[in-house]
């Protein structure tokens, strides 16, 4: 079974309760730091890549989009996301393709973004052929001087992932080539769990495929989020080995 057909699968069980890794206290800091990289995007279209149910989509309406396109291969996941504006009341300012990130989109001509949006999904890449896929479709679909919004998986090993200190668990690695294959377990009510795969390249910090698809790209602080400010010593253990890491980036 291909990896985008188990991952489908996954994140279609999990559809229903997924957006409850918002309460914890690492879907807490990773929303606030999605936030600072968004900025003000009043009037700019948004391409959001792995967009699932929605969240940083939602993100990014209001913080003034006038258009997000969501790309996922779970309908379930979009179909959450389409009811969640639904019930907001808004109308139009968001669109839902299925199909598998890590292949050409031609088909679905989309034309160029202002903003594109690929969150999490290169900790579902488990070689670099598929994690390269990603690059090209950001590269292709971002405008010049356009932004790049991502989080991705940082320190894969970090001792707080091996004790659920944010919320968030990693067991069960194992080796690929460049890399590991992994469980996360997402201790949110109820918890739910899925199947990732993660590459040194990408998780080690390195900005070489950043700079080969033609970003500058830089990590968001910390310490700029108002949970971080609020609690300091509480995300000590954190920011000594974050397991996150948002990069913010701009097509050159």
């Amino acid at each position: 079974m291909s990896s985008a057909v188990t991952a489908r699968e996954e994140y279609e069980h999990a559809s229903k309760t997924y957006d409850t890794i918002t309460e914890i206290s690492g879907g807490v800091l990773e929303g606030q730091l999605i936030s600072i990289a968004l900025g003000n995007v009043e009037g700019q279209s948004v391409l959001d890549l792995g967009g699932g149910t929605g969240i940083h989509a939602r993100r990014a309406i209001d913080a003034g989009a006038k258009i997000v396109d969501i790309i996922d291969i779970s309908p379930e996941m979009m179909k959450i996301a389409n009811d969640a504006e639904a019930a907001l009341g808004r109308e139009g300012r968001l669109r839902c393709f299925e199909a598998d990130v890590s292949k050409p989109l031609d088909h679905l001509e989309l034309g160029q973004y202002d903003v594109v949006m690929a969150n999490w999904v290169f900790d579902h890449a488990g070689t670099i052929e598929i994690l390269e896929g990603m690059w090209k479709n950001i590269a292709a679909y971002l405008k010049p001087g356009g932004k790049f919004v991502g989080v991705r998986v940082a320190d894969l090993l970090s001792p707080t992932v091996q004790t659920n200190q944010y919320g968030v668990s990693f067991d069960n690695y194992r080796e690929i080539p460049g890399g590991y294959n992994y469980t996360v377990t997402v201790h949110s009510d109820p918890i739910f769990a899925f199947e990732a795969a993660s590459l040194r390249i990408s998780y080690g910090g390195s900005f070489e495929l950043h700079e080969k698809y033609g970003l500058d790209a830089h990590l968001v602080p910390y310490e700029s989020t108002e949970v971080y400010k609020k609690d300091p010593k509480f995300w000590e253990p954190f920011m000594k080995s974050p397991y996150l890491a948002v990069v913010l980036g701009t097509k050159k």
